[in-house]
C-alpha cells in the first residue's frame, strides 16, 4: 500500500511516523548534521517507501526549478538531503551562506585544466586537483569525464541538468566528514575512469556500462555520516531500522543517489524503463562497495577467473566485472603512489579512523592498520584483479602496494624500537575477527 505524503505544514502524526519506518530515532541522527528526524519530517515531509521496490527514499517535494528569495521556507518544495536541509533553513532565516559550488573559470581553465590532460594517469593528485578547483573536485572532474568519454553527446544529455546534478551530489557529501567526502568521491571515480581505460574493458564496455560506472563511483558514498555501519545498529540510528541492519549506509547511498537523478532531471527523456533499470544497476554497484561482503565478491571473482568463463560480451559478466573494479576504485589508496597513500593514511591518523575491526586505537597503531588493512583486505582483491587484468596498471598497482606496506613495516619496526620485535597482531589474527579469504578447491 502506498503511503500518503502528508502536506508540509502539518506535524507529522506519531502513528504515521511510526509507518513510515521512523520507529528508533536517537539521538546519532545528529552525525548527519540535521535536526532529529521528527522535527525533519515535520517541517520537510517524512521518509516513505515507495511500494514498487520497498526501498526508502526522502520525499522532497519537487515544484518551480527556480527559488525566489522572497519565497518563504514553507513553501519550498525541493528536493532536500539532510546536507542541503540546513543550507536552506539557513537561507531563510537571513544566515549568508558561502556558495562552495562555484567554479573558479581561471583555475579551471588553467592549471586544473593541464591536470585534466592526464587524467588517466594513475600518479593524478586528487588533492592538489582539488585545491586548484576550489573544492570543486568532483564536479570538475566527473564532468569532464562525462564528456571524455563521450557520454553527454551519445545519450543527449542537457549539460545545465548534468552540471546542477553533479554540484547537487557534490553537496550532499559532508565536507565536515574528514575521509567519506567529495575529494575521497573524486579520489574513486578518477580511479574508476584508469579502470575503463583498460583493455580488456575498454573494447567491451558499452555507453551504458560507463554512464553507470562514472555516477556509481561518484555517488558510492553519497550524505555519508562519518560513522560505520555497527555504529549505526548499536546507536538505534533510523537507517539500520529502515534497511533491517543490512549494507545500511550503501542502501543509504544508493537511495540518496536515485533521489538526486530524479530531482535533477538529467534523464528524464529517456524510457521509465531504462530510468530504472539504471537506478537498480546503479544500486548494484554500489551494494557491491559493503566490505562485509568482501569474502562473496572475492570468492565469486576468483571462480570465475579459475573456471576462465568471464565472457564480456555477456551484460551480466560485464556488470559483476564493473562491481570488482568500483571496490578496487574504493581501496586502492595504498595502491597509489607513497606521497598519495600517506596523505590519506595521514588523515586516517589525525582523525581517528580505521578499518573496523581493526580500529582499536587502544591496541593498534596506524601502521598496524594500514598493514593489515592491506594484508587481508587490499592484497587479495589487487591480487585477483590482476588476473583478470595482467596490464602495466595492475602491476604498477601491485609494486606500489608492495612498496607501501614495506613502508609501513619500517614504520611500524621504528615504533617498536626493535627490527626483530614484531608486533604479532597481524601474524595470527582471530579468524572470527577478521574477514577470511575462502579458497577455491
Amino acid at each position: 500500500m502506498e503511503l500518503p505524503v502528508l502536506p508540509l505544514d502539518r506535524p507529522v502524526p506519531q502513528h504515521v511516523l511510526s509507518r513510515r519506518g521512523a520507529i528508533s530515532f536517537s539521538s546519532s541522527s545528529a552525525l548527519f548534521g540535521c535536526p532529529n528526524p521528527r522535527q525533519l519530517s515535520q517541517r520537510r515531509g517524512a521518509i516513505s517507501y515507495d511500494s514498487s521496490d520497498q526501498t526508502a527514499l526522502y520525499i522532497r517535494m519537487l515544484a518551480n526549478s527556480e527559488i525566489e528569495v522572497s519565497v518563504s521556507a514553507r513553501n519550498v518544495r525541493r528536493l532536500l538531503s539532510f546536507q542541503r536541509y540546513l543550507r536552506s533553513s539557513r537561507f531563510f532565516r537571513g544566515i549568508t551562506v558561502p556558495n562552495s559550488s562555484n567554479i573558479l573559470d581561471d583555475d579551471y581553465n588553467g592549471q586544473a585544466k593541464c591536470m585534466l590532460e592526464k587524467v588517466g594517469n594513475w600518479n593524478f593528485d586528487i588533492f592538489l586537483f582539488d585545491r586548484l578547483t576550489n573544492g570543486n573536485s568532483l564536479v570538475s572532474l566527473t564532468f569532464h569525464l562525462f564528456n571524455l568519454h563521450g557520454l553527454i553527446e551519445h545519450f543527449q544529455l542537457d549539460t545545465m541538468k548534468l552540471r546542477r546534478f553533479l554540484v547537487m551530489v557534490q553537496e550532499d557529501y559532508h565536507s565536515q566528514n574528514p575521509y567519506h567526502n567529495a575529494v575521497h568521491a573524486a579520489d574513486v571515480t578518477q580511479a574508476m575512469h584508469c579502470y575503463l581505460k583498460e583493455p580488456k574493458l575498454s573494447k567491451s564496455l558499452t555507453p551504458w556500462d560507463v554512464l553507470l560506472s562514472l555516477i556509481a563511483a561518484a555517488t558510492h558514498d553519497l550524505d555519508h555520516p562519518g560513522v560505520n555501519q555497527p555504529f549505526l545498529i548499536k546507536t538505534n540510528h533510523y537507517l539500520a531500522t529502515l534497511y533491517k541492519n543490512t549494507s545500511v549506509l550503501e542502501n543509504h547511498h544508493w537511495r540518496s543517489a536515485v533521489g538526486l537523478l530524479r530531482e535533477s532531471g538529467l534523464f528524464a527523456h529517456m524510457s521509465l524503463e531504462n530510468r530504472q533499470l539504471m537506478e537498480s544497476q546503479i544500486g548494484d554497484l554500489i551494494l557491491a562497495t559493503d566490505i562485509s561482503q568482501q569474502n562473496e565478491y572475492l570468492s565469486m571473482f576468483r571462480s570465475h577467473l579459475d573456471r576462465g568463463d568471464l565472457c564480456l560480451e555477456n551484460a551480466n559478466h560485464r556488470h559483476f566485472i564493473l562491481q570488482m573494479a568500483l571496490k578496487c576504485a574504493d581501496i586502492c589508496n595504498p595502491c597509489r603512489t607513497w606521497e598519495l597513500s600517506k596523505q590519506w593514511s595521514d588523515i586516517e591518523k589525525k582523525y581517528h579512523l580505521g578499518v573496523s575491526p581493526l580500529c582499536d586505537r587502544q591496541t593498534e597503531t596506524i601502521a598496524n592498520i594500514q598493514i593489515g588493512f592491506m594484508t587481508y583486505l587490499v592484497e587479495p582483491l589487487f591480487g585477483e584483479w590482476a588476473r583478470f587484468s595482467n596490464t602495466r596498471l595492475s602491476q604498477t598497482m601491485l609494486g606500489h602496494l608492495g612498496l607501501n606496506k614495506a613502508s609501513w613495516k619500517g614504520v611500524q619496526r621504528e615504533q617498536l624500537g626493535s627490527s626483530d620485535d614484531v608486533d604479532p597482531t597481524f601474524e595470527e589474527m582471530d579468524s572470527d575477527i577478521l574477514p577470511q579469504e575462502p579458497r577455491l578447491s
